[in-house]
């Protein structure tokens, strides 16, 4: 069964992100002598699509978990999942951008000086928050920082797994609430713990809550998600004028003023869940944008690279000037979207289909089984 605008939510999330740097790719082209400058506008705060992601992410992890909470082999098993849907595809890229950074560091920056850091690449594969020459907590692949939060979430998770739902959503609640507590009244302890300490985590807390709402009844009829939807909008229309000119959102703004009016649009998508063959009977518009939100990671992922290759590619066919800067950042983005659908077919899904085969074999004869409930004392009877 699947939410249809969960799916259309993890699309436009993907799609934020890969519009907010083609804005980037444009003005790069500008300066090399595509056209003038031109300021594509704020009507959203792009960026916000990790925000998006991560409500997005808590959500979908509790209410996927349903059965594993309180089972035996639970948290082995979700953990398994979880490696088998990200590491192969992060892996892969990071790999393509360590070769890239080997053959030519000249276009990465300080990105490149982390070649010669083997511990920080290691720490990279391995979702360890660790810095750069410039200070900056990324790793390699500098897109890689938001993995780095969504494996932190999933270990907190795992860890609350035979607390039941309940008390799974709790425990990440007061965990969070209490790391984002302890990283703002003590900002010297080690930086790891000070990455994970970002206020940003608590929207994984409002994901997760919404699950619980959910499975508590909560289920809002089409005009109360319409409303929902255009507060959810409109929150992020007004968060773009407010930081205009600031960059993005930092401490306790960012989960304020993006976390919240994300979270009010995934509410806004819990609408009936429909099955595949309801699925195939919407429109191909429709079908399309959730075809793109199973793709949202790899596009996630993959965008950069061709973004890049497409920038490239306009330049030396001398067509960048004749586009910019609309025509080529809807190239750029039409590549970007054409790339991930692909490499999400041919790459993503097959890696991982075969890493989780191998971390829970046997499939269904391996599905978690609910604990027995213990017997209640009492006569036997013989």
């Amino acid at each position: 069964m699947i939410l249809i605008a969960v799916q259309i939510l993890r699309a436009a999330a993907a799609l934020m992100v890969a519009w907010h740097h083609v804005r980037h790719e444009a003005g790069l082209l500008a300066e090399r002598g595509a056209g003038p400058a031109l300021d594509p506008g704020a009507l959203l705060p792009w960026w916000g699509g990790v925000d998006l992601f991560f409500v997005i992410s808590g959500f979908v992890i509790v209410h996927a978990s349903g059965r594993l909470f309180g089972a035996r082999g639970g948290r082995a098993r979700f953990l398994a999942h979880r490696i088998a849907r990200v590491v192969p595809l992060y892996w892969l890229v990071s790999l393509l951008y360590l070769a890239l950074a080997l053959a030519r560091p000249d276009l990465l920056g300080d990105a490149a000086a982390l070649v010669h850091d083997p511990d920080a690449i290691l720490a990279g594969f391995l979702f360890w928050p660790a810095a750069r020459p410039d200070g900056t907590v990324q790793p390699l692949y500098g897109l890689g920082w938001t993995l780095n939060y969504e494996a932190f979430f999933y270990g907190l998770f795992a860890f609350g797994l035979g607390l039941g739902q309940r008390g799974a959503v709790a425990w990440l609640a007061l965990a969070l609430t209490l790391l984002v507590t302890a990283g703002a009244l003590a900002p010297g302890m080690p930086l790891p713990v000070r990455f994970w300490a970002n206020p940003i985590v608590l929207e994984f807390v409002l994901g997760a809550g919404l699950a619980l709402a959910r499975r508590e009844g909560f289920q809002p009829g089409l005009p109360y998600r319409l409303g929902l939807a255009a507060l959810g909008l409109l929150g992020l229309a007004v968060a773009a004028r407010l930081l205009a000119g600031t960059g993005e959102a930092d401490g306790f703004l960012r989960p304020l003023l993006i976390g919240v009016p994300a979270a009010l649009l995934v509410a806004a998508a819990l609408g009936p869940e429909r099955n595949a063959a309801q699925v195939a009977a919407l429109p191909a518009p429709v079908r399309g944008l959730v075809i793109l939100g199973d793709a949202s990671y790899a596009l996630y992922l993959v965008h950069p690279f061709a973004l890049r290759l497409v920038r490239e590619g306009l330049l030396r066919l001398g067509l960048a000037s004749a586009l910019h800067p609309w025509g080529g950042m809807v190239v750029m983005l039409a590549a970007s979207v054409v790339a991930a659908v692909l490499v999400h077919r041919y790459v993503e899904r097959p890696l991982t289909r075969t890493l989780r085969a191998r971390l829970d074999p046997g499939g269904t004869q391996n599905r978690v089984r609910p604990a027995p409930a213990p017997v209640p004392p009492g006569p036997r009877a013989d």
